[in-house]
């Protein structure tokens, strides 16, 4: 078996969901909506399946669909994208991340990732032939420290990937850290892969600020349709930059997945045109998702940490008063009704903060149940 994959255990995300199915408990542990994405989008879909045509559509993706997120992101973020030489639709974010790193990375190439990190990103970066450089963010604000990054790069630095909004730690990076790492990429000529999935659920007024406002020609942008629709199960994402990176990501992702289903490409690209009203719903919904939880869980005595995008809220345990690690927790919690996600498998390295990690995109039920859990196991613990 290949080395990188051969000793990987099974992801912390399917055992908890699996102990939860189990057990019967509430699942605040893997990040899906507990909603099965708006029903206009799914009845295009199925309209699209049955009129067809359902062969193999563009390699780089359906010509109404690449159009469609050129004039998304134009109306909502400002960009001005040309479709047909710099979008590429994937199978979801996660093919786009993996034929991104195979696209830009050569064996032995140095590749700067961000703890906490989503899990699949250091095995890709392995698979890929990348030499792993890890800098740590500190909680509550995970900011960039800039003597600390600007260490981080050496004369074989080749790819920065980031993430924001950020999972797990539900931060945003500010403008100003983006143009740090942009002024660093620019001097060290670094590429970035800048994983946007989490793009429109924001909070709180906040506005999303994209690698790409800040480094144009060196950034291949990433999103996922999955996330802006709460069907996560869809699997269509995009890529997005400049007609050379776009090129390179093209050839490694027409050996991967090759293509994305045609039906599911035709009813993303109804969606992209959606009003901005579904969009600003749809965070206000997930806010007072957030908020209800946040609320429920002060009450009973736990800190929890800014949730200022995506859909996780992370209770600190040590000022919560309960001493144990993330992953004791998680074993003690999920006995007492409810999956939550250990920090601890965000980190490459021991030493990770004692955090756990709740999905808050569930119905008012749900979060009730999964806080009322979260306090019986408190409780228990003295």
């Amino acid at each position: 078996m290949n080395r990188v994959f051969a000793n990987l255990p099974t992801t912390i995300f399917e055992i908890m969901s699996r102990r939860a199915a189990e057990k019967g408990a509430v699942n605040l542990g893997q990040g899906f909506p507990e909603d099965d994405g708006p029903a206009d989008i799914r009845e295009r879909a199925a309209g699209a399946m049955i009129e067809g045509p359902n062969q193999y559509p563009p390699m780089r993706g359906l010509p109404v669909l690449r159009e469609a997120v050129a004039a998304h992101y134009r109306a909502h973020q400002n960009i001005d994208l040309d479709w047909q030489r710099e979008v590429t639709i994937t199978s979801g974010a996660t093919e786009a991340l993996a034929a991104a790193l195979l696209a830009f990375v050569e064996p032995g190439d140095e590749v700067i990732l961000f703890e906490p990190l989503y899990d699949a990103y250091l095995p890709m970066v392995q698979r890929a032939g990348g030499v792993p450089g890890i800098v740590r963010l500190e909680p509550p604000h995970w900011r960039f420290d800039a003597e600390q990054l600007a260490a981080a790069f050496t004369p074989k630095t080749r790819v920065v990937m980031i993430n924001t909004p950020h999972n797990p730690a539900a931060s945003v990076l500010p403008p100003e850290d983006l143009a740090l790492l942009a002024e660093l990429c620019r001097k060290h000529d670094a590429i970035v892969i800048s994983d946007e999935v989490w793009e429109h659920v924001l909070f709180d007024g906040r506005a999303h600020a994209s690698m790409l406002h800040h480094l144009r020609e060196r950034t291949l942008k990433i999103g996922s349709a999955g996330k802006m629709f709460s069907l996560t199960g869809w699997k269509v994402g995009f890529a997005c930059g400049a007609p050379a990176l776009t090129e390179a990501f093209a050839r490694a992702h027409q050996f991967l997945t090759f293509t994305t289903p045609p039906g599911l490409q035709a009813a993303v690209a109804y969606g992209l045109s959606k009003e901005r009203a579904y969009f600003e719903t749809m965070r206000a919904e997930f806010q007072r998702g957030r908020d209800r939880l946040n609320e429920a869980l002060r009450h009973e005595g736990f800190a929890t940490l800014p949730a200022q995008g995506a859909y996780f809220l992370s209770i600190d345990l040590a000022a919560s008063g309960i001493a144990l690690s993330s992953e004791d927790f998680a074993r003690h919690a999920i006995e007492h009704g409810v999956a939550t996600i250990p920090y601890s498998a965000f980190y490459a390295a021991p030493g990770a903060p004692h955090l756990v990690r709740l999905c808050f995109a569930k119905r008012d039920e749900t979060l009730d149940r999964g806080a009322e859990a979260l306090a019986h196991a408190k409780r228990a613990l003295g």
